[in-house]
């Protein structure tokens, strides 16, 4: 690992002191408030439900009169059953804390177990009668109450990190090139929720490099785990051997509260996930395919479809207007075709409603410094190609409305990584084999995170970030929940 590296990962990892409160503390006064929210926000969904049911009299019976005292009795009930389904769905456990989509699959199934628990006692005891609307209301409204308040204790805990707290402390073992590939992603503290304190080597021990010391040999490993109270050690695989590999699990494996979590060598190069099989006594690794299983995938497709035409139909009408006003601001074409690449590479034309006057090329001649800015990000800030009416249509993403076209055409998805021309392909090196297994998306998590405000290696790790945690509920937060906020905003829209 070169000194040049080392110092770039040192200046990324910076992060706050830790504070006197010890981390066990951090997380018991997490898992309680956790607990408690919870269970605040289940009796509000039940409750709501009956309100709904019997309030607003939202029923095919209105004249139905509830028995005192029965619902909310049951509210208390059912609320004390939801937290220990929601304990045995690991959603307490630390390792299930912080997991973004992951945990909001979690808390559907925890919510839907917890009413068929319902409903399996209603056919089990004729007496226990219940209204079935306020059954579908109380499931509906736990799980969206419940994400919500998940949704925002995530973002408490990352405003908190700031801070120092909520941050583990971890190693890497290794110093070899994977070693600092690893060091440079999970250095961003703020995700990762890992201080790192330095790197352990299989090698000569060396000490003092730029803030990221090398903490001692892998065999003192002991010893680095107690002084710094080290819980998660991240193994480079390439930079161990085979033999200090299995000491060291056999060290870390007597130590309570310490996880080694073990690089793949590529993982730079992993989008999809992993399937483990025994042939004869040997346990063999074998990458998907595919991010997305089977059913996921149908769902997907229909959820892309569906919302695409609906919102082709509501939005026709601007569509319509936002194409008169190119029309009366500047001449040429309504629609700009863009050549980008697709899925495996393929190319096909990306529409978009035209933002620039039709002479670009010959406003940018003789501008060296505005044509180097263009070919090094492929965005230019104060960019003197762009219509009037083109800036308005930016700043609010309108000009991207045509792309629900392609999303019809099977050749985007409403959610994905930037789209990208083949020339920039370029730019992303080995990660454009992972660009290209995924339909690049109208919108997301660049789009939402600063788009051009952002730098172009910060634009990629983005797009890695989002093809290696593919999901339905993944689309379903960057589009429900932080597209509309972002597209007000207009922040590094240009």
């Amino acid at each position: 690992m070169s000194e040049a590296q080392i110092a770039s990962i040192a200046t990324r990892s910076l992060c706050p002191e830790a504070p006197v409160l010890s981390l066990q503390a951090q997380r018991f006064l997490l898992k309680g408030w956790l607990f408690i929210s919870d269970a605040l926000v289940l009796g509000a969904a039940f409750l709501g439900a009956y309100w709904l049911r019997f309030g607003l009299e939202v029923t095919t019976s209105p004249g139905v009169v509830p028995i005192p005292f029965f619902y909310p009795s049951l509210a208390l009930l059912l609320t004390v059953v939801c937290l220990f389904v929601f304990a045995f769905f690991r959603l307490y456990d630390l390792e299930s804390l912080l997991g973004g989509v992951t945990e909001y699959s979690k808390i559907f199934n925890a919510c839907s177990t917890a009413t068929m628990m319902v409903v399996v006692a209603t056919f089990l005891a004729p007496q226990f009668v219940v209204a079935r609307f306020w059954v579908v209301a109380s499931w509906v409204l736990s799980f969206v109450l419940v994400a919500f308040n998940r949704f925002l204790y995530r973002r408490m805990v990352y405003s908190l990190r700031q801070r120092g707290y909520f941050l583990t402390p971890a190693v890497i073992v290794g110093t070899n090139e994977e070693a600092a590939s690893l060091a440079t992603e999970l250095a961003e503290w703020r995700s990762s929720g890992l201080r790192l304190a330095g790197f352990v080597t299989c090698g000569p021990s060396r000490e003092g490099h730029h803030g990221m010391p090398v903490l001692g040999h892998v065999r003192d490993i002991r010893r680095i785990i107690e002084t710094h109270g080290i819980e998660d050690l991240i193994v480079a695989i390439t930079g161990v051997k085979r033999e200090e590999l299995l000491e060291l699990c056999e060290e870390v494996n007597l130590l309570p509260g310490v996880h080694m979590r073990i690089s793949s060598g590529v993982y730079e190069l992993l989008t999809t996930g992993l399937t483990v099989q025994t042939k004869g006594t040997v346990p063999l690794i074998s990458l998907n395919k595919v991010r997305l299983e089977m059913e996921e995938a149908v769902i997907k497709t229909v959820l892309e479809y569906s919302m695409a035409s609906v919102g082709l139909l509501l939005l026709s009408p601007i569509l319509v207007g936002i194409a008169a006003l190119i029309k009366m601001d500047s001449k040429g074409p309504v629609l700009h075709r863009r050549r980008v690449l697709g899925v495996s590479g393929k190319v096909f034309d990306a529409f978009k409603f035209r933002t620039m006057h039709v002479n670009g090329d010959e406003l940018l001649r003789g501008k060296t410094e505005l044509q180097d800015q263009l070919r090094k990000e492929y965005k230019l800030k104060d960019d003197p190609r762009i219509t009037g009416v083109g800036r308005w249509l930016r700043k609010y993403s309108l000009d991207e409305l045509p792309q629900l076209f392609n999303v019809i055409l099977g050749q985007m998805g409403l959610v994905g990584p930037r789209m990208i021309t083949p020339e920039e392909a370029e730019k992303y090196g080995r990660h454009r084999m992972n660009l290209l297994t995924v339909k690049p998306g109208i919108t997301g998590l660049w789009q939402v995170s600063g788009r051009s405000d952002l730098s172009y290696d910060e634009r990629v790790q983005l797009d890695m970030y989002y093809i290696r945690n593919y999901s339905v509920w993944l689309d379903l937060q960057i589009l429900c929940v932080q597209t509309v906020p972002a597209v007000i905003n207009g922040r590094g829209a240009y």
